[in-house]
């Protein structure tokens, strides 16, 4: 019992911003590529509260489009990005090796599609124009849905927003239809738009994970360790101090804690077992279904070399 109040009792002072020097190994310091959705915020709690240093790494933060990630990767610009299953896809295919080492979260009706009258099923979106994001999880997770409706995305009429950009413009009057996610999405129910199907309707589809080239792993397993307890660690500064940790969290993408509190609703974050349950058992076959749909949509033009070598376990144990 005093083992552990003391381990919450750290986090809790973490949380509030303690920052431990970082440790006697030399470690270097490293760049995360994301961007502002909720799922990945515990990257930036645990950046903002100190825990990635307490675990002997500096990490960086870099928000950019999902398109120029992997090339960012490609130049040694970052060495990890948080992204979705199929799009780390996309980077294998177009020759950027990349092996998924954590799985951060999972959308459960934080990825929506916001649509017009006369518009009121999937089915009546064949010929509207869309806005939705090109080389993302919007555009694969559109050309899934409409897959499982009887239609592909040859059948509607696209343009390459990015997911905030995509909110506005519905808001404003653009488009027939918008494919975007939180935060952007509160925004979209804020002005009580109809929003035809959530991520909530496609459980376990849009899932997130963290991941770093082969050859980074290889040469640095203690820095990559370090970012994955890092992860845990925050997720349980949230447990310690919610309220704490939602104004840290909501303030990065200019959301008050209400409202961070809000979009977290439709996120579900990974903790330990959840990752050695989904690395292990569920991934192998979900990938494979992915990269199929993909395929289909010529979101792709090839396969990766190999989706067994896109995942490991090691980090997770």
């Amino acid at each position: 019992m005093k083992r552990m109040q003391w381990m919450v009792g750290t986090l809790v002072a973490s949380l509030i911003g303690f920052s431990a020097a970082a440790g006697a190994q030399d470690l270097p310091k490293i760049t995360i590529a994301m961007s502002g959705w909720t799922g990945f915020a515990p990257i930036t709690l645990a950046k903002e509260t100190g825990i990635f240093k307490k675990n002997g790494v500096e990490v960086e933060i870099k928000k950019m489009p999902t398109s120029n990630r992997h090339q960012a990767m490609a130049a040694g610009e970052v060495q990890a990005i948080a992204t979705t299953v199929d799009t780390h896809i996309l980077y294998a295919s177009s020759g950027v090796d990349v092996t998924q080492v954590l799985v951060l979260d999972s959308s459960h009706g934080g990825d929506g599609i916001a649509v017009r009258p006369p518009i009121a099923t999937v089915a009546d979106l064949k010929g509207k124009q869309v806005a939705v994001q090109y080389g993302g999880v919007p555009q694969f997770w559109l050309a899934y849905v409409l897959k499982k409706n009887g239609l592909s995305i040859a059948d509607v009429q696209t343009s390459n927003l990015q997911p905030s950009d995509a909110a506005n413009a519905f808001v404003a009057g653009q488009f027939d239809a918008a494919v975007t996610y939180e935060p952007y999405l509160s925004k979209v129910r804020e002005a009580k738009a109809n929003i035809v199907v959530t991520s909530d309707q496609t459980p376990g589809v849009i899932i997130d994970t963290l991941a770093f080239q082969p050859d980074f792993i290889k040469k640095n397993p203690k820095v990559v360790d370090a970012v994955v307890k890092s992860w845990f660690e925050a997720l349980e500064a949230i447990k310690a101090d919610e309220k704490k940790a939602f104004e840290l969290m909501g303030k990065d993408v200019n959301q008050t804690p209400e409202q961070f509190a809000a979009s977290a609703r439709f996120v579900r974050w990974y903790d330990k077992p959840m990752n050695q349950d989904y690395l292990s058992k569920t991934m192998p076959a979900f990938a494979k279904e992915v990269q199929d749909v993909m395929l289909d949509a010529k979101l792709i033009r090839r396969a990766p070399p190999s989706l067994e070598a896109m995942a490991t376990t090691d980090f997770v144990k």
